[in-house]
């Protein structure tokens, strides 16, 4: 299972909590993994020996500009990459 996140981080934030801010890109939400984990328990009760394997791949950086005008909002705008047509030859 793959999610996608983003990971916003400011070493000198006002609060702890802000330095390291993972959301959603859609919703803007925190999310929370212990729940991601249950799912591959299928939700059953019992107590689990887990390995959780995180792998993390920087898909895209934004901007400085882009950075400071997103602490302002709730997400970071991301710019959308201009796709290109490709000719068969």
């Amino acid at each position: 299972m793959i999610k996608h996140y983003i990971l916003s981080l400011e070493p000198n934030a006002k609060h702890p909590w802000d330095r390291c801010v993972l959301r959603d890109p859609i919703t803007g939400e925190r999310p929370e993994l212990l729940e991601a984990i249950a799912e591959g328990t299928e939700n059953q009760a019992g107590s689990y020996l887990i390995a959780v394997n995180l792998e993390v791949t920087v898909l895209e950086k934004a901007s400085a500009a882009l950075l400071k005008k997103s602490s302002e909002g709730a997400i970071a705008s991301f710019p959308t990459l201009k796709s290109e047509a490709v000719k068969a030859s």
